[in-house]
C-alpha cells in the first residue's frame, strides 16, 4: 500500500513538472524527459484528446457503466497511455474505455503513461496494444491488421512478429473483410461467430453469403452445420440466394440435348451442371486422330 501511495504522489509531482513552460518536454533528449517518459502521471482529462487512429469503434454501454462503477469505487487501476503533442496537450494511445468511464463518474484526472511518438509510431502502438485486448470483436481486429498493412506497410510476417500471432491467424482475420458488410456487422454484434464467418467466406457470391447468414441466424445453426451448408452449395445441392433473379443454377440438360452433343461429336459427351449454375462438358477421344477430328469439328 505504501508503495502505491508513493507512486501516486510521484505522479502528482511530475504533473506539476509538465505544467511548467520552462520544462516543456517534446523529445526524449530534453531535460527531465527521463523523469516523465514511461512514468505514471496524473493528467487532466481535459488535456487529453481521443486518438484518431483508435481502431475500436464499438463500446458496449452496459460494460462501460460497469467499468465506471468499478472506477468510482476503486479508482483507475490500470493507467491509460498517451503521447505528448504540445505543452499540456496529449493524445490517447490506449485506454479509451477507461477514459470514457472516468469521465462518466466525473473524474478530472486519470493516471497515464507518457510517451513521445510520431504519428506512425502512435498508430502502431495503438493498433498493437488494442489487438492484444480480449474484448475486441474479430472485425475490429481484422480492421486493425488491415490498417497496419495500408498505413504502415507492414507485411503479414512483420505483423506476426509485432503482435505475437501466427501469420495464418492474421490471414484468417483479414479474410473476414471479404464478407458482405451485413455479415461483418453480424459478427461485430455477436449474432454469429468468427467460425461461422470463416465458413461463409468460402462462397464468393455476396448474395448467397447473406442468404446463408440469414439461415444461420434464423435457424441458430452451429459452425459445423454452416460448413455443411456451404459444402452442399458447392456440390450443387444448395439453391441460389432468395429474392435474386434465377439464373441457370438448377437447370437440367434434357436427353435430347445430350443426344445432339453425342451425334455432333460422335462420342458420348458428359455434361454436369452445379447448383451455382456452373458446369462442365467432357468430350472423350480414343486416339490422337480422334482428338484432331474433334478439334476440326470445334473450329468449324
Amino acid at each position: 500500500m505504501t508503495k502505491a501511495i508513493k507512486k501516486q504522489a510521484l505522479g502528482r509531482g511530475l504533473s506539476a513538472l509538465l505544467k511548467d513552460p520552462e520544462n516543456d518536454i517534446t523529445s526524449v533528449e530534453d531535460k527531465n524527459a527521463d523523469k516523465v517518459v514511461g512514468n505514471i502521471i496524473e493528467l487532466e482529462i481535459s488535456a487529453i484528446e481521443i486518438n484518431p487512429f483508435q481502431p475500436r469503434s464499438n463500446f458496449n454501454e452496459e460494460s462501460l457503466r460497469e467499468l465506471a462503477t468499478s472506477i468510482k469505487e476503486l479508482g483507475v487501476i490500470q493507467p491509460i497511455t498517451v503521447r505528448k503533442l504540445d505543452f499540456n496537450k496529449y493524445q490517447l494511445i490506449s485506454g479509451e474505455r477507461r477514459l470514457r468511464a472516468s469521465t462518466l463518474v466525473g473524474l478530472t484526472h486519470v493516471p497515464a503513461y507518457i510517451r513521445i511518438a510520431n504519428d506512425n509510431e502512435s498508430l502502431v502502438m495503438a493498433l498493437v496494444e488494442n489487438i492484444q485486448r480480449h474484448d475486441l470483436d474479430p472485425i475490429e481486429i481484422a480492421l486493425s491488421y488491415q490498417r497496419l498493412i495500408d498505413e504502415i506497410q507492414l507485411t503479414q510476417e512483420q505483423m506476426s512478429e509485432r503482435v505475437g500471432k501466427k501469420r495464418s491467424t492474421i490471414a484468417n482475420y483479414l479474410r473476414l473483410l471479404k464478407l458482405d458488410p451485413i455479415i461483418q456487422t453480424g459478427i461485430r454484434d455477436g449474432f454469429i461467430s468468427m467460425g461461422h464467418g470463416r465458413a461463409i467466406i468460402n462462397i464468393e457470391d455476396l448474395d448467397v453469403q447473406t442468404d446463408i447468414y440469414q439461415k444461420i441466424v434464423s435457424q441458430n445453426l452451429s459452425v459445423r452445420e454452416t460448413e455443411t451448408l456451404v459444402k452442399n452449395y458447392h456440390e450443387g445441392l444448395q439453391p441460389k440466394a432468395e429474392g435474386k433473379a434465377k439464373t441457370p443454377s438448377s437447370f437440367e440438360v434434357e436427353e435430347v440435348k445430350k443426344s445432339t452433343f453425342n451425334e455432333y461429336f460422335g462420342a458420348k459427351v458428359d455434361i454436369k451442371v452445379g447448383g451455382n449454375g456452373k458446369g462442365k462438358i467432357t468430350i472423350p477421344f480414343s486416339s490422337e486422330a480422334d482428338f484432331n477430328r474433334i478439334i476440326k469439328l470445334i473450329n468449324g
